[in-house]
């Protein structure tokens, strides 16, 4: 099976500095972060609220999905933790 996200939540993880949403191969969890670094290009210069984190999630969203995807389909762990190197 593939990675899918039909869940929408996601969370900001501030001890982190990490979005949390999770997907779903067939009926296993899999915990996915996004660093808030990823976000650095979308937000404005010094803003680090929660919710502008969780904003730029939003706009990136559907990218985020794919890269994870990718991610998965490249190693299939419980966990997987997308950072800047992901996004290039």
């Amino acid at each position: 099976m593939s990675l899918s996200f039909p869940n929408t939540a996601r969370s900001y993880d501030e001890t982190h500095m990490r979005v949390r949403f999770t997907g779903y191969d067939g009926m296993f969890e899999v915990k996915c972060f996004v660093s808030v670094d990823v976000f650095a290009g979308e937000l404005a210069p010094r803003t680090t609220t929660e919710n502008a984190y969780l904003a730029a999630f939003d706009g990136m969203r559907a990218r985020i999905m794919e890269i994870a995807k990718s991610v998965y389909r490249s190693k299939r762990q419980a966990t997987i933790l997308l950072d800047r190197s992901h996004f290039r």
